[in-house]
């Protein structure tokens, strides 16, 4: 998929902000990888990774995932809670989201949370928990204005919003992220997942998920 100019102009009735959004890369179907090494995941990307729980947990899960991605969404909305509850919270697992973009939108909606964070992890994961709990009101024809109200109650100003979605420099770097999981994990679907290095797509419910890490904390 090539994401042109005039397809995110068309896409989201914002362009004023389009320019922004030029550098994405085509989208590329790659061959289907299984799993990952410790040093295909260990890359965080240039803009860093937002890391939730303990970093000594015994198992770590990474989610790739896109801000449109409906299946991720429900993920956000149904699971993760109770996924932060049992075994994030616990010191069980440690999560790390990482953006992949579908779509300029996607993009979006990931510099916002990065901009709304300025650095603090729970406000980065409080903003991408709202835009996915909303993920109906802005993933529209017109979504300008329901992100900008997003975006105000997260504390950025129509200013902050606007000079968040210019930033060039941090597209560069959720593109980067985008396209090493394409290069290095052959990452082709969102969500996916990879729990100690396992690969897991699709939207994962908790009994489901649980399977997959309880048996890591008995072998710790």
């Amino acid at each position: 998929m090539t994401i042109t100019r005039r397809q995110f102009c068309e896409g989201t009735a914002a362009i004023a902000l389009a320019t922004a959004f030029t550098g994405l890369a085509p989208w590329i179907a790659p061959a289907l990888a299984q799993d990952a090494s410790a040093a295909d995941l260990a890359s965080p990307g240039p803009l860093g990774d937002m890391a939730l729980g303990d970093a000594k947990a015994p198992v770590t899960i990474h989610e790739y995932a896109s801000m449109t991605c409906s299946h991720c969404a429900h993920f956000a909305v149904t699971t993760f809670p109770e996924l932060k509850k049992r075994y994030i919270d616990t010191g069980k697992v440690r999560y790390i989201l990482r953006e992949f973009p579908l779509d300029p939108l996607a993009a979006a909606g990931f510099m916002l949370a990065r901009c709304a964070a300025n650095g603090d992890t729970n406000k980065y994961y409080a903003m991408v928990d709202t835009l996915f709990h909303q993920q109906t009101t802005w993933v529209v024809r017109q979504p300008l204005e329901p992100l900008k109200t997003i975006s105000k109650q997260a504390g950025l100003s129509e200013q902050d919003f606007e000079k968040c979605l210019a930033n060039q420099e941090m597209l560069n770097g959720i593109e980067a992220n985008r396209k090493q999981a394409i290069d290095k994990l052959k990452i082709n679907s969102t969500p996916t997942f990879f729990i100690n290095g396992k690969r897991h797509s699709g939207d994962l419910p908790m009994d489901e998920l649980a399977k997959l890490i309880e048996p890591y904390l008995k072998a710790g």
